[in-house]
């Protein structure tokens, strides 16, 4: 089972400081990441992608997945009338993952225009370890467990491409 978690900060300092605590924190094995990005908003609410690959490796699922997520989870209204069709339709599809709704709804807000924050898709990790090293962060925390047919629906649902390493190998 999977958790996918969005840590919202105040600025993009913090969730660059944090970047490199959660680098320090898979090094002394206390989180595996499947994925990871940082998204950076404008004030105006568009949203800017830092995909971190030197953090998840071959595995990671791309910038088209993040890129997909945002957009759904920030939808950025000066994109226009034209995109609702096709953004009903990418809801449609996160709908059949049988993630709640509240939660994704939730995981916007955690970056408001102005903030940025960390999305990242958790393997394993030390629960307790983890969670103190995000507690003196100050950071705003959301988190959601997926099934691995969840996981994989996620993945399906914005045309992820399949893991290159099986993570129980590595």
């Amino acid at each position: 089972m999977s958790e996918l978690m969005v840590l919202g900060f105040e600025n993009e300092a913090e969730a660059d400081a944090f970047g490199l605590k959660l680098a320090q924190m898979q090094q002394q094995m206390i989180v595996q990441l499947q994925d990871a990005a940082e998204v950076v908003r404008d004030p105006d609410g568009k949203p800017h992608v830092k995909h971190d690959h030197h953090l998840v490796g071959a595995g990671a699922m791309g910038g088209a997945f993040w890129g997909m997520l945002f957009g759904l989870l920030f939808f950025v209204p000066f994109l226009g009338m034209a995109l609702g069709a096709a953004m009903g339709a990418l809801f449609g599809k996160l709908g059949k993952t049988g993630i709640d709704q509240q939660v994704l709804q939730q995981m916007g807000d955690a970056v408001p225009p102005g903030k940025a924050g960390w999305f990242l898709l958790i393997a394993q990790k030390t629960d307790d370890k983890f969670l103190a090293e995000v507690e003196g962060t100050h950071a705003k925390v959301v988190r959601t467990n997926l099934t691995e047919e969840q996981e994989q629906q996620l993945k399906h649902a914005f045309g992820a491409r399949k893991h290159q390493k099986d993570p129980a190998v590595a």
